[in-house]
């Protein structure tokens, strides 16, 4: 039992992020808990049967999706070039992601950086430099250049314009219209004119270019820095105190946000040092401004001080290397994807590539910005975890996005959605604004249709959940309403799995050529129903893990 509670309690949400522990004000906390139910089910005949399924359902879906996606399939051929030499068993690896492949084929040297500069903060901290975003911006400057090379003449021309953008402009809603309309545009021209020659001939010819040549992708992370800050900014200058206010210790992270920091620190030095911040530059988690200032020159964070939980932190991001490379291993689900070799499958097998292909992008995601936040977490500064939940155990539409990519679902909040009234004036305000920010978080994703097609369709797969929130929220506690709200939820999963595998996986021919499978045979019909069954046992083991949570005073919405 007791090995049982350390499995628990590694994988706990509270191992991740201490924002994510047990409410620290007791009202709240018992308010929490009062919400739980009082039963725990987890020794009931009902959940004992839900167990029974677990047990084999899963192992199946790993058997299958091991079949069709390896070397016994009979598309092998179409997608074996796309493999490697792997370390694991003398298998073969697929290692064909982009993403993931510089991660990975640099996950070392990026471990070597981690240690250097960590030294390196120790020893000029030693040697008299106290004002950490001093050393922030120095080190900043040298990983920046090393970075994109000549390319930081283009990104600190868009850093320099929507800095005046913010001081030029004295009327607040001015500015931050300015703002936003050149930040949405440098996007745009990013795209388009991120080959062009500078047409000076040191600069084109013989100039370094740097590590990483695709400088317009690792931009559009410094653009939420850069918005964070001059929103800040704004939001200071209307809120500038007639006199000092003395900077509180020990604020939440919510406190954090509004800081009552001197106008004066609103400076061009803690701005670079703040984009330029060497262990979330690259991917984040994004943390504001106000944060970042308030955690660097004002109060650090306890958390950066609990060696056993920044130790359990890192053993969760080996746990998630390790299960990384077997699917890389046993499943070449990209591979696949990327030569469409999924002729002959059966609905069952297509639907795993689907499914292990969204759980490869999630941990393709995961791994970087735990790995970038871990190394923050050793430099002393504490930004919010982006990964909360397994990307299986989602039933949501509303939720899934609260957990997945949470730093960036925060600063969306804080600069898009509550700006524009948040969810306060009625749901079709909510779904106005919703469209607005998932259009905003298709377009930063990258310039293409497809995507934005995908954040439109979220959009609209967010509406039957609110509807029915609204509508069936007075009937939440007769004892039926549970399995109603499983026949929801499991609705909710197949309307997100067939947006993301349309937006991120399969794209329009690989989702189609699903549907086909499924709905095209009564074989497929039958498989329809069966997995929608079994969603439906794990909805019902999510809603029981979320109901642990609330009995521990843990409420995180999602």
């Amino acid at each position: 039992m007791n090995l049982l509670s350390s499995i628990g309690q590694f994988f706990a949400l509270e191992t991740l992020d201490a924002r994510l522990c047990p409410a620290r004000d007791p009202a709240r906390h018992k308010a929490i808990v009062a919400k739980a139910h009082p039963v725990v089910r987890w020794n009931t005949w009902e959940f004992k049967f839900y167990m029974v399924v677990f047990i084999v359902v899963v192992p199946m879906m790993f058997k299958t999706a091991m079949n069709a996606l390896n070397e016994t399939n009979a598309n092998y051929s179409k997608f074996l070039l796309l493999l490697s030499d792997g370390w694991m068993f003398g298998r073969k690896v697929d290692n064909s992601d982009i993403q993931y492949l510089f991660l990975r084929d640099n996950f070392w040297l990026i471990w070597g950086l981690l240690v250097g500069h960590t030294v390196l903060r120790r020893v000029v901290s030693a040697l008299g430099m106290k004002k950490r975003t001093t050393f922030d911006l120095m080190f900043g400057l040298v990983f920046f250049f090393a970075l994109h090379g000549v390319n930081t003449i283009r990104i600190m021309l868009h850093v320099v314009v929507m800095y005046y953008l913010a001081r030029r402009l004295k009327n607040g809603s001015h500015a931050r219209l300015a703002l936003w309309t050149y930040g949405v545009f440098t996007l745009f021209f990013n795209e388009k004119f991120k080959l062009v020659p500078f047409h000076v001939a040191f600069l084109d010819e013989g100039a370094f270019k740097g590590i990483v040549l695709r400088w317009e992708v690792f931009y559009n992370i410094s653009l939420l820095r850069i918005l964070s800050y001059n929103l800040d900014y704004l939001e200071k200058r209307e809120q500038a105190p007639a006199k000092p206010v003395k900077v509180p210790d020990n604020l939440d992270d919510r406190e954090r946000l509004v800081a009552p920091f001197p106008l004066a620190q609103y400076n061009f030095e803690n701005y670079m040092a703040y984009l330029l911040y060497a262990p979330l530059f690259i991917a984040g988690p994004i943390i504001t401004f106000n944060d970042y200032l308030y955690q660097s020159n004002y109060f650090q964070s306890p958390t950066t001080k609990d060696l056993k939980r920044i130790v359990t932190y890192g053993a969760r991001l080996l746990f998630c290397v390790l299960v990384m490379e077997f699917i890389l291993h046993f499943m070449y689900v990209v591979a696949v994807s990327k030569t469409k070799a999924w002729d002959g499958d059966t609905p069952f097998e297509l639907s795993m590539l689907g499914l292990f292909n969204l759980n490869v992008i999630w941990l393709k995601l995961l791994i970087p910005w735990r790995l970038f936040r871990l190394w923050s977490l050793i430099d002393g500064i504490d930004p919010p975890e982006n990964m909360i939940r397994c990307m299986d155990n989602n039933y949501s539409v509303v939720g899934f996005w609260r957990a997945w990519h949470r730093s960036y679902n925060r600063w969306v909040i804080r600069y898009i959605y509550v700006p524009l009234g948040g969810g306060s004036s009625g749901w079709l305000t909510r779904i106005g604004n919703s469209l607005v920010v998932f259009s905003f978080v298709a377009v930063w994703h990258d310039i293409e249709l497809k995507l934005l097609m995908w954040g439109w369709l979220i959009v609209l797969f967010l509406l039957p959940e609110i509807l029915a929130t609204i509508a069936f929220h007075k009937y939440l506690s007769q004892p039926w309403a549970r399995y109603v709200c499983s026949i929801g939820a499991v609705a909710n999963i197949w309307m997100m799995l067939i947006a993301n595998l349309y937006g991120f996986c399969l794209g329009e021919e690989g989702t189609l050529a699903l549907f086909a499978a499924i709905t095209g045979s009564w074989e497929g019909l039958c498989y329809l129903f069966l997995y929608s069954m079994t969603l439906f046992v794990g909805t019902q083991v999510m809603f029981e893990l979320r109901e642990c949570e609330k009995r521990r005073g843990v409420d995180v919405k999602c």
